[in-house]
């Protein structure tokens, strides 16, 4: 190999390592912007509820996990161009139902859980078929206990019965991951 030869290699393999770098970089502020958009959509969601707990009861608070967190995150996803929405394994409508790679991370969650981790630090992004996929678990706090724990009052019995038919979403216990904020976006 002569010396422009060598010195073009050297170019090129900089240049790749450059790119290689960037590209990580892309993925941080993709990935701590994904933060912040969850963070908006709890900030908006959580004031919501405990308002409707307030005025009306658990009964009456289940409207606002129905109607107004799916409108959250569309005007989320208006806002952003990010792909909004929560998941679980076992969802309290089929809309919350996970695709198979949030089922994956969903256990992950659940494993990282049982050796100790704590719900409110796990987050987990990757590259997915030319998007970025980002998910932040969600852990069960004493407000989400009034519709998610086994026993629940029975107003909240026949108004979960009434708004979701097929919920799975219950019997947890303060602290387990109930589920989690799923985000996406074009790469």
């Amino acid at each position: 190999m002569n010396r422009a030869q060598n010195a073009s290699a050297v170019v090129l393999a900089l240049l790749l390592a450059t790119t290689a770098q960037a590209v990580e970089v892309d993925k941080q502020a993709l990935k701590q912007e994904a933060v912040s958009i969850v963070k908006r959509f709890g900030g908006t969601l959580k004031p919501e509820l405990k308002k409707a707990l307030k005025t009306g009861g658990p009964a009456h608070a289940i409207s606002v996990c129905s109607e107004k967190a799916p409108a959250i995150a569309e005007e989320l996803r208006n806002d952003t161009g990010w792909y909004i929405k929560r998941v679980s394994l076992k969802p309290r409508n089929p809309g919350a139902k996970p695709d198979p790679w949030e089922e994956k991370v969903l256990k992950m969650f659940d494993e990282r859980q049982a050796k100790g981790e704590d719900p409110k630090k796990m987050a987990y992004a990757e590259v997915v078929d030319g998007k970025f996929r980002f998910m932040k678990a969600q852990g069960v706090e004493k407000v989400c206990l009034n519709c998610h724990a086994a026993k629940v009052a029975p107003e909240v019995e026949a108004a979960l019965k009434e708004k979701y038919p097929q919920d799975k979403a219950r019997g947890y216990s303060l602290g387990q991951i109930r589920g989690a904020f799923s985000l996406a976006r074009d790469l």
